[in-house]
């Protein structure tokens, strides 16, 4: 062979190499990074040229995918999108966000339970289906949620989550601001991405679901933390005389602190019923003071806090207890306040836990995965994950809850002709701004069906009328109501 030909083939021979290298470079290095471009068309098309599967509340589809009239197949819509945002988050060219999301296989119809479905729509030679989700939500308790929360005067910031105690399934769930999850589903990729940057520079932020994903102080709800480590110490019951007062002097300080409304509490020495019933200060800041750190962080951590449990739905923020804080601010936990922060369903999973005797089920939005043909796939099995307090601590506390709905700070949440368990918070922030509000109760207190926990974090409220029973007390009530009369 002469030489020009002999050059000749080498050449060909590395081009031919390279494109080798480059193919199986791009199909089996790249392969997942490139199906997940935003910018791949070929994904686009191929997403939006499949018919999605439903989300339902109930027999109603809340998301589901109709024929589109443009160069796509279908067009994703949402029939109550901002009421169910926060749960079904939204479907787009570029990205998923809530329900949407955590079941997109199931939705787009990947994953291995449809794989029969797929074989059977393949040999037919049908057009594909993805499958669909029926979530756990209470068609009548969101409702009640989204009203009281759309009644907040002003532009308000907040949620509300609704439990099942004995099983964990979320009934309710809801945040305001919210967004409308049909823009993000249209075909005008360029409005899309417009309108993703402008509710990411929102400064009310109405992309995040409060109900999971914002940590604030819980206030005097985690009380209810402090009273289950005091009781389950075995030194104290809700009989049990304890400090009352005007003020306390944290440990190791000359600061003090006094009681929402400046009062003494009742006395100098008071039951822990009635500390809970008037929400006294000084009462749970000595209780945590002399429990210490550890205990309280112990108790703290069994109801879910410096963890998170929520498996089906992503965004969920971790509920903090710290476990290096000094005196000063252990003695402040134990009224909510210092480094301690939580969620609104963190707070719920509290109520819940004593409403179930004791023990922590896991949250879960999803209740089945449906074929196409609405056959049951898989259903979620209710999970205990552990064991907060013991049964009697947690009648304790049921009895204190119920005597401060009967004639304390949370009776709001009264309803004639039952007794319902609750206790309100009212959390300091930050020098320059209003307080925070919340509420958690459960009901009935004998049978518990329902426990709740509301945050408002913002409203047009003077500071002087915010109070957690006042605020939110009525939106607990209503949410209550619709699950226990449904």
């Amino acid at each position: 062979m002469n030489k020009p030909i002999r050059v000749v083939s080498v050449f060909c021979l590395v081009l031919f190499m390279a494109l080798l290298v480059n193919s199986t470079y791009l199909m089996y290095v790249r392969a997942d990074s490139l199906s997940d471009d935003p910018r791949n068309r070929r994904i686009i098309t191929a997403t939006f040229s499949r018919e999605r599967g439903a989300i339902l509340v109930g027999k109603e589809a809340i998301a589901r995918s109709v024929p589109s009239d443009d160069q796509y197949k279908f067009q994703r819509t949402y029939s109550q999108p901002f009421k169910y945002a926060p749960v079904t988050g939204y479907f787009s060219w570029f990205s998923q966000t809530g329900v949407e999301r955590s079941q997109n296989e199931v939705l787009a119809g990947d994953d291995s339970r449809l794989f029969v479905t797929r074989l059977v729509d393949l040999l037919s030679n049908s057009d594909p289906k993805g499958g669909n989700v029926l979530l756990t939500i209470d068609a009548a308790a969101q409702d009640a949620a989204w009203a009281g929360l759309e009644a907040l005067p002003g532009d308000a910031q907040g949620a509300v989550v609704a439990l099942e105690p004995t099983t964990g399934r979320v009934l309710a769930m809801a945040s305001t601001p919210t967004f409308d999850p049909n823009n993000f589903a249209s075909h005008d990729f360029g409005a899309v991405a417009d309108l993703d940057e402008q509710l990411n520079n929102d400064p009310r932020e109405p992309l995040i679901n409060r109900a999971i994903g914002t940590t604030l102080p819980p206030g005097s709800t985690f009380k209810l933390v402090t009273a289950a480590a005091a009781i389950e110490s075995g030194n104290y019951d809700a009989e049990s005389m304890v400090p009352g007062g005007f003020r306390y002097q944290l440990p190791q300080s000359t600061t003090t602190i006094g009681n929402y409304d400046d009062g003494n509490c009742g006395g100098r020495r008071i039951t822990m019923t009635q500390a809970l019933q008037v929400s006294c200060n000084v009462t749970f800041l000595s209780l945590a003071n002399e429990l210490g750190t550890e205990a309280m962080a112990d108790q703290a951590e069994a109801f879910g806090f410096n963890s998170t449990s929520l498996e089906d739905l992503p965004g969920q923020a971790t509920s903090l207890y710290p476990r290096d804080m000094d005196a000063p601010q252990t003695a402040m936990s134990g009224i909510g306040q210092s480094s301690v922060t939580a969620t609104p369903l963190q707070m719920a999973m509290v109520a819940a836990a004593i409403a179930n005797g004791g023990d922590v089920m896991r949250p879960y939005v999803v209740e089945e995965v449906r074929a196409p043909n609405l056959s049951v796939l898989d259903r979620t099995d209710p999970q205990s994950i552990s064991k907060a307090i013991s049964s009697s601590t947690a009648d304790e506390l049921t009895e204190m809850m119920v005597a401060t709905v009967a004639d304390g700070t949370a009776s709001p949440a009264q309803i004639p002709g039952m007794d319902v368990a609750g206790k309100t918070g009212t959390a300091e922030s930050t020098g320059d701004r209003p307080p925070y509000a919340w509420f958690v109760s459960f009901a009935p207190a004998d049978d518990p069906q329902v426990a709740v926990a509301v945050l408002v974090q913002s409203s047009d409220t003077s500071p002087d009328e915010i109070g957690g029973g006042r605020l939110g007390g009525p939106i607990a009530k209503s949410v209550m109501e619709a699950v226990i009369n449904r």
